[in-house]
């Protein structure tokens, strides 16, 4: 389930070097202004529309955790975006995840023969997604951050691609920076998001059937044809929904409603 995080003041140490590119992004913090604008900015510079910004606290599987993000983007996709669980079959989160190699993609480059994936490619094309440069790091206190840019333009030529080659070094160099000056000790801080009442999505119910079935991560992952981790988000928002602490309860909360 995401979450919707503000970055916090500028954590930025004494004799701690601030790129000049980050200069009036910490300027704007600093005074507490609102970061869109410098942000955008900053995107604009390495030749992209939007910045997004997510952080998962505890990645390991079987173990419940919460999405905070962070990002340029219209609300109304991020919400689209939760609300249709594109986690599932956003290639680039596929991509990233076991790689710390930068994922510079297109509409083309990024297509396959997964129906799945093509239509949110395609929805997320018609909201002004094309391409874009996506990574992913893991932090201190076990935090894993995944920063995108994103362009409205579709397909990377030859020209755009030698520009984004010469930005990448500093593209990664920013998604740390900005992790470890403007969210680290505002997520640090984070108390998990009070749970709340919400019908079970019919991928979600798939789950806890065959969970009641004694199946395991894996055995689900492969029974639905999705990734191990996917599975782990599907639960980690089953358990939110119904304020089960484990999928133990989970499944005897679900029979007990008649959800099975």
């Amino acid at each position: 389930m995401l979450h919707r995080v503000a970055p916090g003041p500028p954590n930025v140490g004494e004799h701690a070097y601030v790129p000049p590119l980050l200069a009036p992004l910490v300027a704007a913090a600093a005074r507490g202004g609102a970061l869109d604008a410098p942000l955008a900015a900053i995107a604009g510079h390495f030749g992209f529309d939007h910045f997004s910004y997510a952080a998962s606290a505890m990645p390991e599987i079987d173990h419940q955790h919460a999405v905070y993000v962070w990002t340029t983007l219209p609300r109304a996709w991020v919400e689209r975006y939760d609300r249709q669980a594109y986690v599932d079959v956003d290639p680039r989160v596929r991509a990233t995840w076991p790689s710390a190699v930068p994922l510079v993609w297109d509409q083309a480059t990024l297509r396959g023969s997964a129906p799945r994936e093509n239509a949110f490619l395609d929805d997320a094309l018609a909201h002004g997604i094309g391409s874009g440069i996506a990574y992913m790091f893991h932090a201190a206190h076990d935090w894993h951050v995944f920063v995108g840019l994103d362009s409205r333009v579709g397909h990377n030529d030859p020209l755009r691609l030698a520009a984004i080659g010469r930005n990448v070094a500093d593209i990664v160099a920013f998604s740390h920076y900005f992790h470890e000056i403007f969210m680290r000790q505002t997520l640090d801080g984070t108390s998990r998001p009070p749970l709340r009442a919400s019908p079970l999505s019919r991928r979600e119910t798939e789950c806890v059937r065959l969970a009641a079935r004694g199946m395991t991560t894996d055995d689900i992952a492969l029974k639905l044809d999705i990734g191990a981790r996917t599975v782990q988000f599907h639960f980690d928002r089953i358990r939110s929904k119904l304020g089960a602490a484990n999928r133990q309860e989970v499944v005897a909360i679900a029979v007990q409603r008649n959800f099975l």
